[in-house]
């Protein structure tokens, strides 16, 4: 389904671990080639991921730069074209909680590090991507384009102590649909995966008797896994399977929320 994807040069944040690393496997898979990406520097256990992505295929860089810093979010771009010749689609997945706090107990401090985790790094790295996705369609005769990981806190609010990270990534998903207004014209896509409850570090904090209660409110009665939310990011990244598909956000979540 996704044979397209071969050759294609992905730049996937956030990507040693969860989902990113998931997306990264299923890129690997079908040929591409794949940028990894942490804040952290490269470690064995980074090691062994170049080694399993390799194996399935891919082409396969590791890049560390922390994206809560705008320099490093242009360096990444540019160590990313340097070594892999240009760029064809920008997976912006990196983000987190970034930490609870109730309304009344928010500082500028907390505000600044939840919004630059999860808007800040996606808007600069898109900023510096831009060029060489632009040149990426010129040359190819295809779309390239940029998928961002949101969130279904985006839709409904998020929990209690996360208002600003709900906010954050209802941000993303609507930036989005302002850079369709403005890039569609260089034939470059942008589009959202939004994940429901996924089994991932994310949720470690919570105890075994609020994970069932959580997964007891979604229809399947499950948390999904990461290897179910990888294929929508190669759907969105396929031009074969989603060339004219933008603007969009795919909820994956086991029926927990309505479109």
């Amino acid at each position: 389904m996704f044979n397209d994807l071969k050759e294609k040069r992905v730049l996937i944040t956030g990507s040693t671990a969860g989902m990113g690393l998931a997306a990264a496997r299923i890129f690997a898979q079908h040929g591409a080639k794949v940028g990894i990406n942490s804040h952290t520097a490269q470690s064995a256990d980074v090691d062994a991921i170049l080694t399993e992505l390799t194996a399935l295929g891919g082409d396969v860089a590791f890049f560390q730069a922390d994206l809560m810093e705008t320099s490093d979010c242009e360096k990444l771009v540019q160590d990313f074209v340097a070594h892999f010749g240009g760029m064809d689609i920008l997976i912006n997945n990196a983000g987190g909680l970034g930490g609870r706090e109730n309304l009344e107990n928010i500082d500028d401090a907390f505000y600044e590090r939840v919004m630059n985790l999860n808007a800040r790094s996606a808007l600069m790295m898109t900023k510096f991507s831009i060029p060489h996705l632009r040149l990426s369609a010129a040359e190819s005769g295809e779309t390239a384009c940029v998928i961002s990981t949101g969130s279904i806190a985006a839709r409904e609010g998020g929990g209690v102590g996360a208002g600003v990270y709900a906010a954050s990534k209802a941000w993303l998903h609507d930036i989005h649909r302002n850079w369709v207004k403005e890039f569609t014209k260089d034939n470059i896509r942008f589009n959202i995966v939004s994940p429901g409850t996924i089994d991932t570090a994310f949720h470690d904090g919570k105890s075994d008797e609020l994970r069932g209660a959580i997964a007891n409110s979604i229809p399947m009665g499950r948390f999904g896994r990461v290897e179910e939310v990888a294929p929508a990011f190669a759907f969105f990244a396929s031009h074969a399977c989603a060339g004219y598909i933008t603007g969009q956000i795919l909820d994956v979540n086991g029926g927990q929320i309505a479109p």
